[in-house]
């Protein structure tokens, strides 16, 4: 029987993961070894084990929280649920990714500002307090981009 099992170690390495992970994942109720040598204390897992850890990792690098990989592994959810659970996590994503470029646009804002300023050039010849000062006007494009559209409403 044992030949047809792979001990915790084995999956750790296989999985690149550590066993104090996949203990943890047993103390969850989410994997658990098909058989635990009474003798030494050695985990055995099968391959079904396997292709579970599988998907948990995979649903964990999705962004799923072991709990809701519990529920998903048990089958506790129905397909609806499962559905909505996806379709939230996906729109989790989406927010990360337009967050990121929002992100991205203003520190090409702050480069581009600073790429076209003079005083840029010469940061380190400023005192403390007009060094900060630029760069409070250089890098606070939420008070710059604020200030636009509402002096933008106020002309229409």
């Amino acid at each position: 029987m044992k030949n047809d099992l792979m001990l915790i170690g084995e999956i750790a390495d296989f999985f690149g993961i550590s066993r104090k992970a996949i203990r943890l994942y047993e103390k969850k109720g989410i994997i658990k070894p098909v058989k635990v040598d009474a003798a030494n204390g050695y985990r055995y897992y099968s391959a079904e084990q396997v292709q579970q850890l599988n998907a948990l990792l995979e649903l964990k690098a999705l962004g799923f929280s072991l709990d809701e990989i519990k529920m998903i592994i048990d089958g506790k959810t129905a397909k609806t649920p499962l559905l909505e659970m996806l379709e939230k996590k996906r729109q989790a994503w989406q927010d990360t990714m337009n967050s990121a470029k929002y992100k991205e646009e203003c520190l090409g804002e702050i480069i581009k500002n600073l790429q076209g300023s003079r005083a840029a050039q010469t940061l380190t010849e400023m005192t403390e307090e007009e060094r900060a000062w630029l760069l409070v006007k250089m890098v606070c494009l939420e008070d710059v981009r604020a200030q636009k559209i509402l002096s933008e409403a106020l002309w229409l």
